[in-house]
């Protein structure tokens, strides 16, 4: 009774605010429908002394505005500062708009708040190699209360692509090529941003919608099965409301085209539409099959980029300049976006378009109402509405600090150890009474090994060129150096040279993509200055008096990142013949990459005597990798890409096949430790009914080695047959399991049917559950299968419209 009192309960409040939505929306005029569907940056409202012009309000937002975009990124500005900004402004709103809206403030989040001071926490690609959902969820909580302190109520974060390109320049912000392990984390990170409570946690923003990071030309299985999956489970499982369509142009079946089944599909010959303006993706899909009711923006100056859809010659007049924005305008809103993000300079032309009969009124009536409702959501329109907090307010606690360091330690990826790491283990001692390590190269003291793109001093060192973003020290950034300095026990000794640089020259290239802001050859024509001498000839000196070198190498904030491309996936510059050199000196090298993606080393890693992989790893990254070279911790990281040993331009993913790819140095889920794990006792039954809920597995794992360590456990399934309509090998669960030395536990797995399922389209979209033997299999990674069992599912076929169940639970 208590169960259907809460349904009923919930069903009359979401009754409840459409009826205020209806009542808002038929008091608005014209031109406040149309505010609610435009941004502009809110430093424009303010004048040079920071006080807030109210000329400037009533000129420019005279009828309220949706959205703020990026408030808190402009200028480097202490939170209490951007809090009494967002509270003058939404202040104003309150009292001197017609019907009072508060503004929706959003910020990106996807290493913590895109603000100065904030904590920077690792990369996504890299936390993606913890397989830690509950440490995700843990990071963005932290995140989500220090950006609505300040104000902000919507991220532009998570970003879920799955990313099967290696040399995708902005792989580091995805968690890899796997559709399942980028829905565990998403659906994390949606679930502690939100809070469970929009109106006192921030909204999530699932982007890019859909397959910009790759998968979006993939057959409309793939699409449906993999591509989508991360989105949907973020949708239908954590009420993620808000979603971002990419920049990319893919297919347009839809509604006005008819319906076309998987068959069809694959052949059919239809117009490649942009993802803003594709009622296909947002519309039918979005919409109708995966039941999403929140809210949709575009990507930063995404509408501008829509192609006109007949060229009338060349624009030399203010008047065909308006019409073509018109366009563009109706294009997207038709098409089913919502909200033109960064200034609303599209929709400030709705109006003409609604004039001309180019957008209906009930079109109009859907935006604006999806933008009211999310405010409504996160409660900018209750009496007691919590805009922004009166306290004082602190960024990067010693608890975030805490987190970030966790994170990062988890992230790492031990690729290679011939015995070495740690240094100071048995294997790895010397004869003389100090171990001496050299550390060099262009990342050993450098922030830019640590900070990804998305992070405060990327961002402004990319977009708003501020070249002193390194020397702000706020928040303090621990580099390798540092950790290795602070951490290093009492007999060993660090030496230091830079060695050599990124690059000699400016690799970055030049192209039109993505957000056409960076479409600048002064943003893109840069080479990052270090400030530090790099004297090959001292390294190599230094090298000479060394015991082992720590050679930390790989990419910065302008060698990758968003618009963001190079020559290719080797190590950047002269940096490999650098560290050729440092192994000719017959001392074992240790390599320590960074960066945003994977970095082709073949011929190189062999000759090395351990090689880490250590991504981005964010502000106690130095602390964290310096614990694991020193041995305090094992590295227990395992990868969520499959690391290529040469140069790779299109989509490779590990569940292609069960065979070894000769592409592939490093499978996906690979990832060494200072310790061995047994697997053993795997139980599960082996038959079950299609019509069954859910599937229990369970098995030990055992620590045989010396050492405390976390051990990801990997569950995968596989057909028996090759008419089953399933992947070859799909991850379809894991565990990381804390494990003392000697220690042995019993990992619990719920399966559900639906995950031995698959996608369908004859003319409707299902999800088919059918009888057949399938192999369950679990693994220290993708290849490292140590236990497996056959299943037979039995009875007769289920379908369901769309799946109910995503991710496995594990105990």
């Amino acid at each position: 009774m208590m169960c259907m009192t809460a349904v009923l309960a919930g069903c009359s409040a979401a009754t409840d605010m459409e009826q205020q939505i209806d009542e808002l929306y038929g008091k608005m005029s014209q031109e406040e429908r149309i505010a609610q569907l435009r941004s502009m940056y809110m430093d424009e409202l303010f004048d040079e002394q920071g006080k807030l012009d109210e000329a400037k309000c009533r000129e420019l937002i005279p009828n309220g505005i949706g959205h703020f975009s990026q408030f808190c990124m402009q200028q480097p500005r202490d939170p209490n500062e951007l809090r009494d900004r967002a509270a003058a402004v939404q202040d104003w709103l309150i009292k001197n708009t017609p019907n009072g809206i508060p503004a929706l403030l959003h910020e990106e989040v996807l290493s913590g708040v895109n603000t100065l001071g904030s904590t920077i926490y690792p990369q996504q690609i890299g936390q993606a190699c913890s397989f830690n959902p509950e440490l995700a969820e843990q990071k963005t909580v932290q995140t989500s209360t220090a950006l609505r302190k300040m104000g902000g109520v919507l991220a532009l974060s998570p970003m879920v692509d799955v990313c099967r390109i290696p040399s995708f320049n902005r792989l580091e912000e995805s968690y890899g090529e796997d559709g399942y392990l980028s829905a565990a984390m998403g659906v994390a990170f949606v679930k502690g941003l939100q809070q469970d409570d929009l109106k006192k946690g921030v909204g999530a923003c699932s982007k890019h919608y859909l397959g910009y990071g790759g998968g979006g030309d993939a057959e409309e299985k793939v699409l449906m099965e993999e591509i989508l999956l991360p989105h949907e489970a973020m949708i239908r499982l954590a009420g993620s409301k808000v979603v971002m369509p990419g920049y990319h142009a893919m297919r347009s079946e839809g509604s006005e085209k008819g319906k076309v089944n998987s068959e069809q599909f694959a052949t059919a010959e239809v117009e490649n539409v942009k993802c803003v303006a594709n009622s296909w993706i947002l519309q039918d899909i979005l919409r109708d099959y995966v039941g999403f009711d929140g809210m949709v923006v575009s990507d930063y100056t995404a509408i501008d980029q829509l192609p006109l859809e007949s060229e009338k010659g060349e624009v030399n007049s203010e008047q065909s300049a308006t019409a073509a924005v018109v366009q563009k305008a109706a294009m997207a809103i038709n098409g089913g976006n919502d909200v033109d993000f960064p200034h609303g300079a599209n929709y400030k032309y709705l109006q003409e378009a609604i004039d001309q009969g180019l957008v209906k009124p009930e079109v109009l009536e859907r935006a604006v109402k999806d933008v009211l409702r999310q405010k409504f959501r996160a409660g900018l329109l209750d009496k007691d509405a919590y805009l922004y907090s009166k306290e004082d307010i602190k960024l990067d606690s010693q608890a975030e600090r805490l987190t970030a360091y966790l994170i990062a330690m988890q992230s790492v990826v031990l690729l290679e150890n011939n015995g070495i790491l740690p240094l100071g283990s048995e294997k790895g001692k010397v004869k003389s009474e100090k171990l001496n390590i050299l550390v060099t190269g262009p990342n050993a003291n450098s922030i830019w090994a640590m900070c990804g793109d998305y992070t405060y001093p990327a961002m402004s060192y990319f977009w708003k060129k501020m070249e002193d973003v390194a020397d702000r020290d706020n928040p303090f950034i621990v580099k390798l150096l540092d950790g290795m300095m602070a951490q290093k026990p009492v007999d060993v000794n660090i030496l230091y040279s830079r060695g050599c640089d990124w690059t000699e020259d400016i690799e970055t290239k030049y192209s039109e993509l993505g957000d056409e802001r960076a479409w600048e050859y002064e943003i893109l024509h840069r080479k990052v200055d270090s400030g530090e001498k790099a004297d090959k000839a001292e390294a190599l000196n230094m090298a000479s008096q060394a015991d082992v070198i720590v050679a930390a190498m790989g990419e910065n904030v302008m060698l990758c990142g968003e618009n963001r491309d190079r020559q290719g996936l080797r190590l950047p510059g002269k940096q490999e013949q650098f560290v050729e050199e440092l192994i000719k000196t017959g001392k074992p090298v240790v390599l320590v990459m960074f960066g945003g993606r994977a970095q082709v080393v073949s011929g190189l890693a062999e000759k090395c005597a351990a090689v880490i992989q250590a991504w981005y790893p964010g502000e106690e990254g130095g602390n964290a990798l310096a614990d694991i070279l020193y041995g305090k911790i094992s590295p227990s990281g395992k990868l969520s890409v499959s690391y290529p040993n040469t140069e790779i331009n299109e989509p490779i993913c590990y569940n292609s096949s069960t065979e070894k790819d000769p592409r592939v140095q490093w499978p996906f889920g690979y990832g060494l430790s200072y310790t061995r794990f047994d697997y053993a006792n795997l139980k599960i039954n082996g038959e079950a009914k299609t019509s069954d809920e859910s599937i229990t597995l369970s098995f030990d794992i055992k620590n045989t080695g010396k050492m405390a360590a976390d051990e990801v456990a990997q569950i995968y399934i596989s057909p028996t047959t090759d008419d089953q309509q399933i992947r070859p090998i799909q991850l379809q669960g894991f565990a990381r399991v804390t494990l003392q030395p000697g220690e042995t536990q019993t990992v619990n797995v719920k399966l559900w049917t639906e995950q031995f399922g698959f996608f369908s389209n004859n003319g409707q979209r299902q999800w088919n559950i059918l009888p057949g033997k399938f192999i369950v299999k679990v693994g220290a990674s993708s290849t490292d299968i140590r236990l497996q069992q056959d299943i037979t599912l039995k009875g007769e076929p289920v379908v369901k419209p769309i799946r109910e169940h995503y991710l496995s639970v594990t105990k």
